[in-house]
C-alpha cells in the first residue's frame, strides 16, 4: 500500500480539528503538513535540518570515478535519494553507464526498501537486506558475511559516525565513499525552530513529528542551545506527543528517556495514520458534567454540539480543570499554569473570559476560598 493510499483511510476533515503538530523534517515536509492540515489540525512547521545537495558535483563525480576504477566487491546503498541523486550526477558527467557497469558484479547491500527500489531503478539488483534497516547493521552484515580485505563502497546518507567507517577500515583493504547529499543545520535567521521549542516547552503542541535521527538531534542542539532541553524532553515525556518514522528515527527519542509513537510500517504514510488514530483516541479528554458531555480537542473545546477555539490563557485554565474530572482546582495552581506572570487577579478575568466563551452557566462552578471545578 503506498503512503497515499495509507493517508486516506479513516479521512475526515475535522478528525485533527483543535489539535497543533509541529512537523520537523524538510524534504517532503509539504506532503506531511497538506495530509494534517486536510484533517483540521493546526501545523507548526520548523525545519531542524535541511537536505541539500552537494554544493558542486565534482566531489561526487571524482568519487564516482573511483568507484568505476577500483569496482568495488560490496556496495552499501543506504538512501533512495542518494542512490538516485548518485546516479542523476554520473549520468550527467557521462558516467553513467560505466557506474552501472562497475557495479554489475557488485554485492549490493541496501538499508532498507527504499534504497532497493533505488538501486533496481538504476538496473542493478542487490544481494540483501539489512535486518534493521540501519546503516550500522549493513556494516555487521558485511563483517559477519564477507571475507576481510575486500574494497568496498559505501553511499553515504549525511548522518553517519565516523567510527561506523571505521568498524569497516579495521576489516578491509579499501572503503571508498560517495556524498552526494548532506544535512545543514537551519538558518540562524530562520526563528521557526525557536518558536517550535517555545510552542512545545509551554502548552503550544500536542505533538512533534520526526522522519530522520538528524532531525531530533538538530532539535535537541537547538534547545540546549537555548537552554529548554529539560524542558522540551519533559514536555515530550508528557502532553506532547512525539512521534517517529521509524526505528532509526526513533533511537535519539528512546535514548533521551521519551517513548515515541512508532508504526508497524516504517513509512510517512502510516506515521500520519497512527498520529491521527492517537491523538482522536487518547488526547481528547472527555468529561460527564451536570450540562452534558465536555471534550477537551488540543486547543478546542467540544461543549453544548458546539466547538470552540481557546486562547493559550483560555486553555491554561481550562485544561487542568477538565483532567480534575470535577475536582477541585486550587486557585493559586491555575493562576500558576497561566501563561506570563498569572495571578489571581489575572485569573479571575481570563476565567471571566473563559465562561462567556463556552456559553454554558455553571458549567464552571467556583468553590470559595478554595478554587475551581468542572460541575460534574
Amino acid at each position: 500500500m503506498t503512503d497515499q493510499a495509507e493517508c486516506a483511510i479513516g479521512f475526515r476533515p475535522d478528525q485533527l480539528e483543535g489539535f497543533r503538530i509541529g512537523v520537523t523534517s524538510d524534504r517532503r515536509s509539504g506532503d506531511l503538513i497538506d495530509a494534517f492540515v486536510r484533517r483540521g489540525a493546526q501545523v507548526v512547521h520548523a525545519p531542524t535540518i535541511r537536505m541539500a545537495n552537494a554544493s558542486s558535483d565534482e566531489p561526487v563525480i571524482a568519487d564516482t570515478r573511483a568507484i568505476i576504477d577500483a569496482r568495488p566487491d560490496v556496495l552499501l546503498a543506504t538512501t533512495a535519494y542518494g542512490v538516485r541523486r548518485w546516479f542523476e550526477v554520473a549520468d550527467a558527467a557521462g558516467l553513467g553507464d560505466d557506474l552501472v557497469d562497475a557495479l554489475r558484479d557488485t554485492a549490493i547491500l541496501v538499508r532498507g526498501p527504499k534504497a532497493r527500489g533505488g538501486i533496481r531503478a538504476a538496473g542493478l539488483d542487490d544481494v540483501g537486506m539489512s535486518a534493521e534497516e540501519t546503516t550500522e547493521s549493513l556494516i555487521d552484515e558485511v563483517l559477519a558475511k564477507h571475507p576481510a580485505g575486500l574494497t568496498i563502497a559505501v553511499q553515504l546518507h549525511g548522518y553517519l559516525p565516523p567510527s561506523a567507517l571505521d568498524r569497516l577500515r579495521r576489516a578491509h583493504a579499501r572503503v571508498l565513499t560517495v556524498e552526494p547529499y548532506r544535512w545543514l543545520d537551519p538558518d540562524v535567521a530562520d526563528e521557526r525552530v525557536d518558536r517550535l521549542i517555545e510552542a512545545a516547552c509551554t502548552g503550544g503542541l500536542d505533538a512533534i513529528t520526526f522522519t530522520s535521527a538528524p532531525a531530533v538531534h538538530a532539535l535537541f542542539m537547538a534547545a540546549e542551545a537555548r537552554g529548554r532541553y529539560d524542558d522540551l524532553v519533559d514536555a515530550m515525556c508528557g502532553p506532547v506527543v512525539a512521534a517517529a518514522v521509524g526505528p532509526v528515527t526513533a533511537a535519539p527519542l528512546l535514548a533521551a528517556g521519551i517513548d515515541p509513537l512508532q508504526p508497524e510500517r516504517y513509512r510517512m504514510g502510516a506515521m500520519i495514520r497512527q498520529v491521527c488514530e492517537h491523538l482522536e483516541s487518547a488526547r481528547v479528554i472527555r468529561v460527564e458534567t451536570r450540562h452534558g458531555p465536555l471534550a477537551l480537542r488540543g486547543s478546542v473545546a467540544e461543549v453544548a454540539g458546539r466547538r470552540i477555539p481557546l486562547a493559550p490563557v483560555a486553555l491554561s485554565i481550562l485544561r487542568p480543570l477538565v483532567v480534575a474530572r470535577g475536582s477541585v482546582v486550587a486557585r493559586d495552581r491555575l493562576a500558576a499554569g497561566m501563561p506570563g506572570a498569572g495571578d489571581e487577579h489575572a485569573l479571575e478575568v481570563a476565567l471571566s473570559r473563559l465562561r462567556q466563551s463556552i456559553g454554558v452557566p455553571g458549567l464552571i462552578a467556583t468553590v470559595v476560598k478554595r478554587g475551581y471545578r468542572i460541575d460534574a
